[in-house]
């Protein structure tokens, strides 16, 4: 059986390491990751193996050759253009197409017994036999289910958290037979778990998952690569080190000299030719290259350094990455998670802080205190967005000059000469931050509209009007000294998951455009913001029967941004109405929990007193609404959604609601009732938006105040539910109070669980399993069905170490009952 290792990968996210070498070479413990995968191949057998090389090919070439040192016989498959992972096994068809072959990537350490994955294969008669493995963090693999019989039941490439329905995971390591060359075309990108997988799957052809026993890490992050590391030395993976083992743990290449009064603490590994000087000190998890000089009181601990690297006296490394030909000056400093490039020079007592990375070919003057990258090319970062865009504390985690950047990247993303339209709420911090997004996208040859302090939702409406994105600074809700930077798309909706990838990515490579003196964006404010709104809400959203129904309410403005559109709302709609706290007040940007339910109870007062209608409650950004019927009582947020759902499905008699997961199933027989049905959404509220924004969407919703009415918008938006809502009622001539009484009681509970990050797939794999011949909903997370219809809901946070739970049953007790059941099985999992 011949193998095909994948070398042609760029390995983007491990730049600076990867600007100048193929990911394949780099070392792991002074030698190549390849180079450890082709003596695994070796030790199986697999003597005849085809090499696919696409970035820096000739340098993989040169490496390797023919395999005639390694006492194999290689041969190259070159592909002139990136062809996918299966484009490029395609590419080598010539070589494979007599027998059945092993693919396997040539930058993932592993220690795998490959002779029992072939054997596998021949029991099973299997068309593809895909090696599976168990990993803590399953979102960047292509997550897999098996049956019994080791046959593919469920795949999905590199999902969400909200995805994750197990943490057995796709290793990129193939037996197949050449017969499955019939499913890839020539010359395009294909790639194996994306479209091969799946359309054989759909065929029925034997696709079989055999999960492997030993180590496997893939090699893709900063972070795994100093892992990797420390896992060779540590004994964990079972690859051959040249050297000797001098003492326990401390390697020590043929060549290397060390001098007696040098302090070695082990597990650590000295290359060939490497000279350590006396006093130097080398600790646990440090990879010293060929050729590498240390010296005099120098001190190393988890470092990784290439080859032909000069260590001057007294310099500190810790935990970073230095390339190879680089020199490290006297008494200079880098920190941990640091990388510097190859042929970098690093000055005299210079310092260099943690997760800075240098590029290839830079010169860090001495005295230097470098604490942002020195930039070529591109670099790899962890994700930047949370579940309000991306959040951190005013001028500690959100500062002016990562406001810059983030600005920079969101431009570059865009044509230039495109137009962004920008937004902030009314406080001081979110206003000086809209000042340097504003510069950085000018300076990136973007057009700017600045609408400056008004609510969410008008930001949302204006930036659709002929902007490719926009921008908006708003204090985070309930948390006074954070703000979020949310961006979105040219329809006013938040990123999706794809765009918000994208920017991640042109952040985390830190490339911005930046433009000519000629090119320098236009700033321009628009007049008459607020008139375009309300008229194009009154215009869109059905407001018959208000004027002539004598319906008097109270609107709570909550000294916030919707108070700037309310005057010339309410004015149009010609209803009685009384407005409190409708002023701005910048010390009070956003409001708590309390603050929040304290407001509303003022607020059920005043209405009960006016002998109002309703009463509704904006949030400081307009894009939320609470309810107060007109005995005063508040109404919660998931009733509301259920009384807002009834009005509308009652007037409209067809067509979809879009919820998400979580919401009780009452709403199912709220919608049925009146001839409409529930399109469920996942949690996220780009989901969500899309559903709305469907031509046979009408009415959407999240159960914690946001609504969407898709003849006016496809967001959230407080004023357009609040007009939709005064239209309701007039017409129905129903309170508020009767019409929540005919809807039956919800029973959710929802209750959160710490989870450590390392076992969230571990969690999501037990759930499944305990779920056994239920049904089984994976739309976001996972949730059980039990037979008698109570369910209950799994989803890990994609942002804390957190895991949600929700159950819902015919009563508080049952739910709770459940709700019990599975926290003790996401507990005893994560344990």
């Amino acid at each position: 059986m011949k193998a095909v290792v994948m070398a042609g990968g760029e390995g983007t996210r491990l730049r600076p390491m990867t600007s100048s070498m193929p990911k394949p070479l780099l070392p792991v413990a002074n030698r190549p990751i390849m180079e450890h995968v082709l003596r695994l191949l070796k030790r199986h057998g697999l003597n005849e193996t085809v090499v696919t090389v696409q970035f820096l090919a000739s340098l993989v070439k040169n490496y390797f050759g023919d395999g005639e040192e390694l006492g194999m016989e290689l041969t190259y498959a070159n592909e002139e253009k990136p062809l996918g992972t299966a484009g490029s096994v395609k590419n080598a068809e010539e070589a494979l197409k007599d027998d059945a072959f092993l693919v396997i990537s040539g930058d993932a350490l592993t220690d795998f017994d490959l002779t029992e994955l072939i054997n596998f294969h021949k029991e099973k008669g299997a068309l593809v036999t895909v090696c599976l493995t168990r990993v803590p963090n399953p979102l960047e693999f292509g997550i897999t289910i098996v049956d019994e019989e080791g046959k593919v039941e469920r795949f999905l490439e590199k999902p969400t958290w909200g995805q994750v329905f197990s943490d057995t995971v796709n290793t990129g390591i193939y037996v197949m037979e050449p017969e499955v060359f019939d499913y890839v075309e020539a010359d395009v990108s294909v790639d194996w778990s994306g479209d091969v997988f799946p359309q054989l799957m759909k065929e029925g052809k034997p696709v079989y998952g055999y999960v492997a026993e030993g180590y496997w890490e893939d090699v893709g992050t900063h972070e795994s690569y100093v892992k990797a590391q420390a896992d060779v030395l540590e004994g964990k993976v079972d690859v051959e080190l040249d050297g000797f083992e001098i003492s326990p743990g401390v390697w020590v290449a043929e060549g290397a000299e060390v001098h007696p009064d040098a302090v070695l603490r082990g597990p650590l590994y000295i290359g060939d030719y490497a000279k350590v000087e006396a006093n130097a000190e080398i600790r646990e998890h440090t990879v010293v290259g060929s050729n590498v000089v240390v010296k005099s009181g120098a001190f190393l601990h988890r470092a990784v350094v290439h080859d032909n690297v000069y260590i001057g006296q007294h310099s500190n490394l810790r935990g970073c990455v230095v390339g190879k030909n680089t020199d490290i000056m006297r008494a200079a400093r880098i920190e941990d998670g640091a990388v510097i490039g190859d042929e970098c020079l690093v000055g005299e007592e210079s310092i260099i802080q943690g997760n800075v990375r240098v590029y290839p070919f830079k010169t860090i003057e001495a005295g230097a205190f470098v604490s942002t990258s020195v930039i070529w090319e591109s670099r790899g970062q962890a994700h930047l967005f949370g579940a309000r865009g991306v959040s951190g504390i005013l001028n500690v985690e959100i500062t002016p000059e990562l406001a810059v950047r983030l600005a920079g990247a969101y431009a570059t993303t865009l044509k230039k000469g495109s137009t962004v339209t920008t937004a902030r709420d009314h406080s001081r911090g979110a206003r000086a931050l809209k000042r340097a997004v504003i510069s950085a996208l000018q300076a990136s040859a973007i057009d700017v509209r600045d609408l400056e302090n008004v609510p969410l939702p008008v930001a949302r409406q204006q930036t659709a009007r002929g902007s490719a994105g926009g921008i908006m600074i708003r204090t985070t809700p309930g948390v006074p000294d954070s703000v979020d930077i949310m961006f979105f798309d040219g329809q006013g909706a938040d990123l999706s998951q794809g765009g918000q990838r994208k920017l991640d990515r042109v952040f985390a490579r830190q490339e911005y455009r930046r433009a000519f003196p000629g090119e320098i964006g236009d700033l321009h404010f628009p007049a008459s913001v607020f008139d375009s709104y309300t008229g194009s809400l009154l215009r869109n959203v059905d407001t018959t029967g208000i004027a002539e129904s004598g319906l008097k309410v109270v609107v709570d403005a909550s000294n916030g941004s919707a108070g700037l559109v309310l005057p010339s709302l309410l004015g149009k709609l010609g209803v009685d109405s009384l407005t409190i706290n409708p002023g701005l007040d910048e010390s009070r940007p956003t409001e708590t929990a309390d603050t929040r339910r304290a407001g509303l109870v003022r607020l059920g007062e005043i209405v009960a007193s006016a002998r109002a209608a309703f009463g509704v409650r904006f949030d400081p950004v307009g894009e939320r609404l609470s309810l107060v019927d007109e005995k005063g009582r508040i109404v919660e947020d998931d009733r509301a959604l259920l009384v807002m759902l009834d009005l509308v499905a009652a007037e409209r008699r067809s067509g979809r609601v879009a919820l998400p997961v979580t919401t009780t199933r009452i709403a199912e027989q709220v919608a049925a009732y009146h001839g409409t049905q529930v399109e469920w959404t996942t949690t996220s509220p780009d989901d969500l938006t899309r559903v709305g924004r469907e031509e046979s969407t009408i009415f959407g919703g999240d159960g914690r105040g946001g609504f969407i009415i898709p003849e006016f918008s496809g967001v959230f938006d407080g004023a357009a539910a609040f007009v939709r809502l005064i239209g309701l009622v007039a017409r129905t001539q129903l309170t508020l109070s009767q019409i929540d009484a005919r809807i039956p009681r919800a029973h959710v509970i929802k209750r959160d669980l710490a989870t450590p990050w390392a076992v969230k797939g571990l969690v999501m794999r037990r759930v499944v399993e305990e779920a056994g011949d239920r049904f089984v909903d994976t739309t976001d997370g996972v949730r059980v069905v039990e037979a008698d219809g109570r369910w209950v809901m799994v989803l890990p946070d994609p942002a804390e170490a957190v895991t949600h739970l929700w159950a819902e049953g015919p009563d508080d007790a049952s739910a709770e009952a459940l709700l019990d059941e599975w926290a003790a099985v996401v507990d005893s999992a994560g344990r």
